[in-house]
């Protein structure tokens, strides 16, 4: 029996206190996620992360290191190798539309963040933050890549 494997890439950043958040729509429901999504063909997770952030934000992300790799299995049977990145977002582009079905991007403090755990879109939201709080930081040389 083969499983279905999603590869996605997902950006933890922090400024002033607060994490950038995106409020998106799954499902008819309204939920709270990292900026995060599917790695592409010929596309490194560096590549990825960088991309996702821009199109659910409208920030330029700059990773500087591997925060961790996290293993979710959805309700459908749907397994998710999620590989979470930390660094700065720079520059703006407010007038920049965003992907579809993302409603805004959102910082929250990490306290405004579990209180609303009901609207994470999983779990590895709130463990990853937790992660950042505690100094996890790996290498992005961690990751090799053939592209």
């Amino acid at each position: 029996m083969g499983c279905d494997i999603h590869v996605t890439a997902a950006a933890v950043v922090r400024r002033d206190d607060r994490y950038l958040l995106v409020e998106e729509i799954v499902g008819g429901r309204l939920v709270l996620n990292q900026p995060a999504g599917h790695v592409e063909p010929r596309e490194s997770l560096v590549q990825a992360v960088v991309r996702e952030t821009l199109e659910e934000t409208a920030w330029d992300f700059v990773p500087q290191a591997l925060l961790g790799v996290y293993h979710y299995e959805s309700g459908e049977g749907v397994v998710y190798l999620r590989f979470v990145f930390t660094g700065a977002v720079t520059a703006h582009h407010p007038d920049r539309a965003l992907d579809t079905g993302i409603q805004r991007a959102v910082w929250l403090t990490r306290t405004e963040l579990a209180a609303r755990v009901r609207d994470h879109r999983g779990p590895q939201v709130l463990r990853a933050v937790d992660d950042y709080e505690s100094g996890r930081r790996y290498p992005l040389e961690t990751l090799a890549s053939a592209l």
